[in-house]
């Protein structure tokens, strides 16, 4: 059984290990290995991100299953101003063990629901965009290059 709840900054430090295990699950063979083994290297200032970020007003939601951190969702004001909503989904993110298990829908559900957003994905991230097609958004023409790779953004109505 998984269950959901807001992230605190105690969580801080698990949070931050659990991103990193789920950038890797993601983006192992779709982003340079260096990029993926450089974010290890200070995981005190990642620690230290976190805690902060937690403290924030835009919640991010915790999956959890038998103890263990399965996933991460949060969204908030949106950093663009292009787009028809001010609602970012910022982060999504699920270990590969848990993908196809409902997790990753109910974190968005959570963080999102039906609510009108946008998000930026790897350009080459089919899994995650076909994820985000099936909850209604669709690319909007929009990229943005980042060293990992090409960005696009994808935007959904609000239902």
């Amino acid at each position: 059984m998984t269950t959901i709840r807001r992230a605190s900054p105690p969580d801080a430090e698990a949070l931050t290990m659990l991103h990193l295990d789920c950038w890797d699950d993601a983006y192992t063979g779709l982003v340079p290995q260096e990029i993926l083994d450089a974010r290890r290297e200070d995981i005190p200032a990642r620690v230290a991100f976190w805690a902060e970020a937690l403290e924030d007003a835009d919640p991010v939601f915790l999956a959890a299953s038998q103890d263990e951190l399965v996933g991460f969702a949060g969204a908030g004001m949106g950093r663009d101003n292009d787009v028809d909503t001010d609602l970012e989904l910022k982060v999504l993110y699920v270990r590969a063990s848990h993908w196809g298990t409902g997790v990753g829908y109910a974190l968005f559900e959570e963080a999102v629901g039906d609510r009108a957003a946008y998000l930026w994905v790897l350009a080459n991230n089919m899994r995650a965009i076909h994820f985000y097609e099936r909850q209604g958004f669709r690319l909007d023409g929009t990229q943005d290059e980042h060293d990992e790779g090409l960005h696009v953004r994808m935007v959904r109505a609000g239902t």
